[in-house]
């Protein structure tokens, strides 16, 4: 069964040094989990290193008994195992039965450049067939929010590709958490997350559902859970590339009134003219309403959102900054149908693949040389 973790790595700096190149596909491939002072050597001395840079990438047309490499290695047959299998699944290496005694391991395609490419191909398939999945899930319709909100910085990419399985009889996943598990959306020891009901797949599903974007008091009202674990799990879901954080237009209203009154109370109406952005974004009439209304202490949303109607979602933005307000952030999916998600899962798998192609170059280059 095909199953690998791409996460998305910056080129290596060193593009002839064999043991940075080798080091990059261990970690794009997340094939060994780091901690701590494991970590002080770039692990170099570890298993899975050793066994890509002096085995499989040194000499691809040679197959490798799993044995003699345990040998070598200083591994248990166990150990062994584990990491070979994990190779296996991500499709990098093959393994045949030919000949006695124990299996022989070898680099797919008999060079590196043909193993990505094959790494690639089942990586493309796999997406493409899975995501349907959410287009009976899908609920989600295209808001009228006046200007389509800017996403905040978008967070390096890690998500899970696995085949397709049919779940088992006495399973507690569903087709949709099984489905989130293998994304990475559940990360990545699942445990009762993986479960039908749990909070991930309930949050999950109020974002295919939802319009506007959800924000953590909401989401936590919703579910009944604690804000903190809300954005953990958001945070994870973000990193598979299927969510976005935008800024919650729909509360550009609220927050230019909240923002309007604490200001008029703290510093008054000159300041509002000067320094709060009234004489730059707002008109004579515009300006005399809002004061009036404040001086009054009788503002309202609706009267904010009435002189908002001539001004640009940008430009109200730029007036809410000049205020010191803040517009609160909300979690929404990438799309406004699965296949945008789709399209946009896919460029960002691209784009890690690419990379992984000219480092395959770099190295099969370096080891010739």
């Amino acid at each position: 069964m095909f199953s690998v973790r791409l996460t998305e790595i910056a080129l290596p700096t060193s593009e002839r040094e064999i043991d940075n190149l080798v080091g990059w596909f261990i970690d794009t491939l997340c094939l060994v989990r780091k901690r701590g002072e494991a970590t002080a050597d770039q692990g170099r001395a570890g298993p899975v290193h050793r066994l890509l840079r002096d085995y499989l990438f040194a000499q691809p047309e040679v197959s490798w008994d799993a044995q003699m490499l345990a040998d070598e290695l200083a591994l248990t047959p166990a150990s062994l195992n584990h990491h070979l299998t994990r190779l296996v699944e991500a499709g990098i290496i093959g393994f045949s039965n030919e000949g006695k005694g124990w299996r022989r391991y070898f680099l797919r395609g008999g060079s590196l450049t043909n193993a990505i490419e094959f790494f690639g191909l089942q990586c493309e398939t796999i997406v493409k067939q899975r995501m349907a999945l959410l287009d009976s899930k899908w609920n989600r319709g295209n808001p009228n929010l006046g200007s389509e909100p800017v996403p905040t910085e978008t967070p390096p990419l890690l998500i899970g590709i696995v085949d397709h399985r049919p779940l088992l009889s006495d399973s507690e996943e569903s087709l949709l958490s099984q489905w989130m598990g293998d994304f990475g959306l559940l990360g990545e020891r699942p445990g009762k997350e993986a479960h039908a009901e749990s909070i991930s797949v309930q949050l999950f599903e109020l974002l295919l559902n939802r319009d506007l974007p959800l924000s953590l008091d909401e989401a936590s009202e919703l579910l009944d859970e604690q804000k903190p674990r809300i954005g953990r799990i958001l945070e994870r879901f973000r990193s598979t590339g299927m969510v976005q954080r935008v800024p919650r237009i729909d509360r550009l209203n609220i927050a230019l009134w909240s923002a309007m009154t604490a200001q008029y109370q703290r510093r008054g109406e000159d300041w509002m003219l000067k320094k709060g952005g009234f004489q730059r974004l707002l008109n004579s009439k515009q300006q005399s309403s809002i004061l009036s209304s404040l001086k009054k202490g009788k503002l309202k949303v609706e009267e904010v959102e009435k002189v908002g109607k001539d001004i640009s979602s940008d430009d109200q933005m730029l007036l809410l900054n000049l205020l010191g307000g803040r517009l609160p952030l909300g979690h929404r999916m990438v799309g406004y149908t699965s296949d945008e998600v789709h399209r946009e899962i896919s460029s960002r798998i691209d784009r890690t693949l690419r990379r992984m192609r000219r480092v395959a170059q770099l190295l099969e280059q370096s080891m010739a040389s």
